[in-house]
């Protein structure tokens, strides 16, 4: 399985009529969702920004029609943002940990999380979840995280994890303290758009919403 994410930010004053217009394109574009083996397919919103994910069956490809198809769409909401991420290209893969990944949503919460590096410290964020990778030494994931990647463009940061609610537990003081020993590192190198080290910080930032899903 492939996966794939792109990122935008929406214009000043057009949140509406983004929405809007999505809503207006969304049963053609679920039909070519459908129609090219495009499946989890997700958009999440903080502040102004937008972050997609979906995934596909390995080496499926559009068919030239399709790709028209798929420019007309985009074409009906293109004065409403401007790209983070580069049309046709994947985004930069900073972090994956997809461990055993849950055929069915059903009993599955997100956390989508979004970042913006401070200046020139894009490899150092790399670096720092490579040494979680290999810290890992290629053991397999059982959850309740399965399916977590984390992207980059234009010096932001984009997370997506799927989180099995059958397997959550409460967390220890020694794994609580881990976080905060985490986090507090990464303020070093990144500030956060939502909201999830507040709790930490007391500082205030956006709740991440998910605008819309297709299976």
């Amino acid at each position: 399985m492939e996966r794939h994410a792109f990122a935008m930010k929406i214009k000043e004053g057009q949140m509406n009529t983004y929405r809007r217009r999505l809503g207006e394109i969304w049963p053609e574009l679920t039909v070519l969702l459908d129609r090219n083996q495009i499946t989890n397919f997700s958009i999440w919103n903080a502040e102004d920004l937008i972050f997609g994910y979906y995934e596909k069956k390995d080496g499926a490809k559009i068919s030239a029609e399709d790709e028209a198809v798929k420019d007309a769409l985009t074409e009906k909401m293109q004065d409403t943002f401007s790209w983070i991420s580069t049309p046709g290209e994947d985004m930069r893969l900073m972090y994956h940990d997809f461990g055993v990944v849950r055929e069915s949503k059903e009993l599955i919460r997100h956390r989508v999380f979004m970042t913006k590096l401070k200046d020139g410290c894009e490899e150092e964020y790399k670096a720092r979840h490579d040494g979680l990778i290999e810290q890992r030494g290629g053991v397999t994931d059982p959850g309740p995280d399965s399916n977590f990647s984390i992207w980059s463009a234009g010096g932001y940061i984009f997370g997506y994890d799927e989180i099995d609610t059958t397997m959550e537990t409460e967390e220890t003081i020694e794994a609580r303290e881990a976080t905060v020993s985490w986090e507090m590192r990464q303020l070093e190198i990144m500030d956060w758009i939502t909201n999830d080290v507040d709790w930490m910080t007391g500082d205030v930032h956006a709740d991440v919403k998910r605008l819309a899903w297709h299976n």
